[in-house]
């Protein structure tokens, strides 16, 4: 019977020396912690001349031609190459700082990355003064806008971020995901369907709003956990699931993702928004209003989290991954703030009170 390691250190090598010449060698090979997605992730270090001291191989589920979100999975036809492939030769020609793509074996399920370190944006803020944290963020919002101002301005239909949106559909899917898994599923005892509707009636209200936003290109996950910092530098993964979205989706999920708004309290976070606005006008966009910018933002920030709540107790009691329920306590005060300030959600809270112990009645 065959070494599962031992055929995966022999892969890599091959790779490695087809990327890097017939001298390299991989001196050894360590697992990187995952996410919440079905690729695995080893660090190789490697030895020879014009070889990088390490690099990062991308191990693919199913050859990875799936997409990595099953409400994404829009296509007439499978795409070609996978999303990852796909998107990256996009973004990366746009300037946007992504790991370097050495050696594409997505045929036999290996990429070969650039190693961009440990470093995520999320343990780079951590115990530093509030103008280093802001400089951080305004650094990953200028990554932002590279993808959703120039990206959007270069369309290229051969991108599979062209071919899908987060459109009505798409957004009513991720607030029943809520309701199925975050709210019924885990309510020891009948909710009363009058009360499932009217939370639906208030969710499509949401959804329609947030499908009339004029929309961009937008990286769909692009929170402090999937940028990195290395050399002062941000760098951006785990983009396969890019698509159009309105403006603010990816900034809400920047400044309010997880345990997030422990660091970006609602002054920094006003400061960043500032930042935003100021340079999306600068770099050419439609000049954006304080107002405008944050009804639109909030009620992204407002379906991210719902759509949070709903995926990650799904990931734990259908994926058995029950790691990211500690990042339910932050994502429902979210919750409990953003409801807060909308007094034309009133009933939303006033029914979601009565079935989550997270909500204070």
């Amino acid at each position: 019977m065959s070494d599962p390691d031992a055929d995966l250190a022999a892969r890599v090598g091959e790779l490695v020396r087809r990327g890097f010449g017939a001298a390299t060698a991989v001196e050894r090979l360590a697992p990187l912690a995952g996410d919440a997605s079905t690729r695995r992730y080893v660090r190789a270090w490697l030895r020879g001349p014009g070889a990088p001291a390490s690099a990062v191989v991308m191990i693919l589920a199913d050859r990875g031609i799936a997409m990595s979100s099953d409400e994404l999975a829009v296509f007439a036809e499978p795409p070609k190459e996978i999303p990852y492939v796909n998107v990256h030769r996009f973004l990366i020609g746009l300037g946007v700082a992504l790991p370097a793509l050495y050696v594409d074996a997505s045929d036999t399920g290996l990429l070969v990355l650039e190693d961009i370190g440990d470093v995520a944006l999320w343990d780079a803020v951590q115990g530093r003064p509030d103008a280093q944290v802001i400089d951080l963020f305004e650094r990953a919002v200028d990554q932002l806008l590279l993808i959703e101002l120039v990206g959007t301005s270069r369309r290229d239909d051969r991108c599979v971020a062209f071919q899908q949106a987060f459109d009505r559909r798409l957004f009513d899917w991720e607030f029943e995901h809520f309701i199925e898994h975050g709210l019924v599923a885990r309510v020891p005892r009948p909710i009363p369907s009058r009360e499932l509707d009217e939370l639906r009636f208030y969710f499509g209200r949401i959804s329609a709003f947030l499908d009339a936003q004029p929309r961009v290109l937008n990286h769909r996950d692009f929170h402090a956990w999937n940028l990195f910092v290395q050399d002062d530098r941000i760098r951006v993964i785990d983009f396969q699931d890019a698509l159009l979205a309105p403006a603010p989706y990816d900034l809400a999920t920047l400044l309010g993702d997880r345990d997030t708004p422990r660091v970006v309290r609602p002054e920094l976070e006003a400061r960043v928004l500032d930042y935003y606005a100021a340079t999306w006008a600068a770099r050419g966009g439609a000049p954006w209003s304080r107002a405008a910018l944050w009804e639109v933002y909030a009620a992204c920030a407002l379906q991210k989290a719902f759509k949070v709540v709903g995926r990650f107790h799904f990931l734990d009691t259908v994926k058995g991954k029950p790691g990211y329920l500690r990042y339910l306590p932050p994502t429902w005060r979210q919750i409990d703030r953003l409801l807060g300030a909308r007094q034309d959600l009133a009933p939303v809270r006033r029914i979601l009170a009565q079935y989550a112990p997270e909500l204070p009645p």
